[in-house]
């Protein structure tokens, strides 16, 4: 069951992973083996993935015969959860919302309310406002049954250049309700310290960097990332791909490129926390989950590190386990020794 317009059952989960406080005003899960429901920041240990389900509020799962847990007592809303509840309700509107008119709707201050939903949910009122519109946008597109146009009214946009704006989508519309199908990729392969690496990029940035053995592995790997796209070789890649090669060596070029990555809130999160562990040195998860005021989120955090998308240009390399050892990566253990031996070699001689 999708617990939530804005959630799906992956987001969903990493959220309950996660203990995240911002779940609570949008969920519940149930454990069929115990028969009971809970808040996602329940104390209580965590079940098994395939005993889990969702449901968008303790009604619906008192309603499937699921009892409320009697540690984190789903029934009794926390204040701030009932506050960003009802202004969210009041987002779901078809118009842009003030913070003045919701000032009036809870009866407290514009700050408290931004300030508060803020904590709660990671985005400001604006923002989940803006996130709903695309997230109903590409819901129509990807239905097919509505035309374009239509889609961009009906997401409560004012006009085609506004949903263009705050989609995100990285391809035109048209080519997003057929499933990415000819959406132009261009990519650019070079040579690296670690082998080969790969670069891929919209109109709209930098989507993808592959590091591997072979251009034709990296191009299959690219390939089955965008199934529908229209993917090849793009020579007008090569400043951007110097500056992503320049990050092998201990003079890395300062990295200046637009991205276009696709991700939850809790991922950019953890990518915007990664971007900014200096070179030449490194977090565990548990400090990197403690960074983000989340400190029992250390697997999600470490979900999050594993689909980063972007070699290098998101350093997921610079984070290692508690206990100091280098532990998984994507892209290989090896290759995650080596950037930290050229990352720490340049950082010992500016000492």
């Amino acid at each position: 069951m999708n617990p939530s317009a804005m959630l799906t059952e992956d987001q969903a989960w990493t959220a309950v992973l996660a203990r995240d406080p911002a779940a609570d005003a949008e969920m519940v899960y149930a454990v069929t083996t115990t028969g009971v429901f809970c808040r996602p920041t329940c104390p209580s240990r965590r079940p098994d993935r395939c005993n889990v389900v969702f449901f968008p509020d303790p009604a619906s799962a008192l309603s499937a015969g699921y009892r409320p847990c009697r540690r984190c007592r789903p029934q009794q809303r926390h204040t701030d959860a009932a506050l960003v509840e009802m202004v969210s309700a009041s987002l779901k509107r078809d118009r842009p919302v003030t913070l003045s008119e919701l000032g009036r709707l809870t009866g407290r201050s514009p700050f408290t309310v931004e300030r508060t939903f803020k904590r709660v949910l990671g985005v400001t009122p604006a923002q989940y406002q803006r996130q709903r519109r695309a997230a109903s946008f590409r819901r129509e597109l990807a239905d097919g049954a509505a035309r374009v146009t239509d889609a961009i009214y009906d997401a409560g946009y004012s006009g085609p250049g506004r949903a263009y704006e705050n989609t995100q989508l990285g391809m035109a519309p048209g080519e997003y309700r057929a499933g990415g199908r000819d959406a132009q990729i261009g990519y650019a392969v070079g040579d690296c310290p670690l082998g080969k690496v790969l670069i891929a990029a919209t109109p709209r940035g930098l989507c993808s960097v592959i590091l591997g053995d072979s251009e034709r592995e990296l191009a299959r790997e690219l390939r089955a990332q965008f199934p529908l796209a229209k993917i090849q070789p793009e020579p007008r890649l090569a400043s951007m791909l110097a500056q992503v090669v320049s990050q092998f060596s201990e003079h890395p070029a300062t990295l200046d490129l637009p991205l276009d990555l696709r991700a939850t809130a809790f991922q950019m999160r953890v990518w915007e926390a990664l971007r900014r562990i200096p070179r030449g040195e490194t977090r565990s998860y548990a400090q990197l989950a403690a960074s983000l005021g989340q400190p029992t989120a250390v697997r999600a955090v470490a979900r999050a590190c594993a689909t980063n998308p972007v070699a290098v240009v998101v350093p997921c390399h610079r984070v290692i386990g508690s206990n100091g050892k280098l532990t998984g990566y994507r892209w290989g253990v090896e290759r995650k020794k080596k950037l930290l031996e050229i990352e720490g070699a340049a950082a010992d001689r500016r000492a």
